[in-house]
């Protein structure tokens, strides 16, 4: 674009915490997008490799780690100065997002992040079960949250690709497919409505389903977990359990599954990790293929939010969850710390865009269990494109990235709407201000099912009537 679009005003600080590849990748479009002060703008981080990005602009550095001690000593200073409303941007690890939340809602600031985060040590703390331990758990902190202090500041809870883009994928290719199944249906303007939509067009279920193919100058060496996007976030999700929204069109509860004791039952989980879960799902650049069912926010979040009840009770909800094929060192970096029984290595490593050769994130929802089998609608990034449109980050970064300027667009827009979850936003709004860097955004659809050549070579225990059960979707 020869110039890109002033979405608004942040009139008052700015706080960034976590300078990593997600806290780069955002700098430039804050610049591109937003009128604001650069003095009043501070990025907070334990790490300083990076601060040469910020020293060059004039934009203040702290170099430390937000704690549980020190959240409030640090952060309300920094959010209180001067006037003008400020805007706390939360993209780090170890950071407790209800407590930043509640802060933020004290001093009048608007927030975001990418994840329902906690203070550090409660992914390994044997203390908790599972699913005290769960991001259900976590969404439920933030809703109980919402529940307690009620209207105020905008704060957007988990709102980077997924979750958060992936929410607004799935409302435009429930439109789309209803189109094509010749059902009439302008967007919906409710939570209630959508949900309706949906079990008219008859969608059984969700794959979040995302294949990377980017593609490193140099290979993995052993001993480093090497990744496109946060070492840590990625070992973190991969160790707690796995987790998916449960749908009303499943009939089998598999032995391993649990389910929740607290909150809405609209998800269960594994007695087992989700880096150990593998499940089958479709691309449209791969096809057919097996992808880890790591633990996100939107595989509950969705599924919460597209339940229909009458009478209080709930008779249409489908099943979701990730299906996610990282790239190939990534797989490589998993299948090494599995052997070592879930132990991470010592060393990690993030591709930057200058060590990419080539490649895309695939990213995007597979509608399924509908009139026309299954559908597939997302982004398409390749490592070039990136590179084009903007600089420090690879695919995978922009496309998060880019989510968290459509919120914070949003929030500006809509900064009196009080906690509220990317579902909940304005779709057609966020990919708008999206679209300029997602790359090709396109949609297909599939004859392939979980049962598709299975039982060929040896005899399985499937269930041959409902193709789409969760029996039949995860790899044993």
């Amino acid at each position: 674009m020869s110039q890109w679009p002033v979405h608004g005003a942040i009139t008052g600080p700015i706080v960034l915490i976590g300078f990593g590849s997600i806290g780069r990748g955002i700098l430039p479009l804050i610049e591109r997008h937003f009128t604001f002060d650069k003095a009043r703008f501070t990025v907070i981080d334990p790490e300083d490799k990076d601060r040469h990005l910020l020293d060059e602009r004039g934009i203040a550095f702290v170099k430390e780690a937000v704690t549980r001690e020190n959240f409030v000593d640090l952060l309300k200073p920094l959010l209180t100065e001067g006037e003008g409303q400020a805007f706390l941007v939360n993209l780090s690890i170890d950071v407790s997002s209800v407590a930043i939340m509640r802060l933020c809602h004290e001093v009048g600031a608007l927030y975001i992040d990418t994840v329902a985060e906690p203070w550090v040590g409660f992914y390994t703390d044997t203390r908790l079960t599972q699913s005290e331990r769960s991001n259900y758990a976590l969404r439920e902190a933030v809703l109980d949250l919402r529940r307690a202090i009620g209207p105020g500041p905008t704060a957007i809870s988990c709102c980077g690709a997924n979750p958060g883009m992936v929410s607004w994928f799935v409302k435009q290719a429930l439109l789309n497919v209803a189109a094509d199944c010749g059902i009439e249906a302008e967007a919906p303007t409710t939570r209630q409505h959508w949900a309706e939509l949906a079990r008219q067009v008859g969608v059984e279920g969700i794959h979040i389903a995302e294949r990377d193919t980017q593609r490193a100058r140099s290979p993995k060496p052993m001993g480093v977990f090497v990744n496109t996007w946060s070492v840590e976030g990625f070992i973190s999700e991969g160790l707690q359990p796995a987790e998916l929204g449960w749908g009303t069109h499943e009939k089998h509860l598999p032995p391993e599954g649990k389910r929740h004791a607290f909150g809405p039952d609209c998800a269960i989980y594994l007695m087992r990790p989700g880096a150990g879960t593998r499940v089958r799902s479709w691309t449209p650049t791969a096809k057919a293929q097996h992808g880890w069912l790591i633990t996100h926010n939107e595989s509950i979040s969705i599924a919460d939010y597209f339940t229909v009840r009458e009478a209080g009770e709930v008779v249409y909800r489908p099943t979701c969850h990730y299906a996610y094929r990282p790239a190939d060192d990534a797989v490589l970096s998993l299948d090494e710390m599995a052997g070592a029984q879930w132990r991470a290595q010592e060393e990690s490593h993030i591709l930057e865009e200058d060590e990419i050769v080539d490649g895309i994130d695939e990213l995007g929802v597979l509608l399924y269990g509908h009139a026309k089998n299954a559908y597939w609608y997302g982004s398409q990034l390749s490592i070039e494109e990136t590179r084009r449109v903007a600089p420090y980050q690879n695919a995978t970064g922009m496309q998060v990235s880019s989510a968290v300027l459509a919120g914070m667009v949003w929030a500006l827009e809509n900064p009196r709407a009080g906690i509220v979850e990317a579902d909940e936003l304005d779709f057609q709004r966020c990919l708008e201000v999206q679209r300029p860097y997602l790359g090709p955004v396109v949609g297909e659809y599939t004859d392939w099912t979980p049962l598709k050549d299975r039982g060929v070579l040896f005899a399985e225990d499937l269930d041959t009537d409902s193709p789409w059960q969760f029996k039949n979707v995860i790899v044993r």
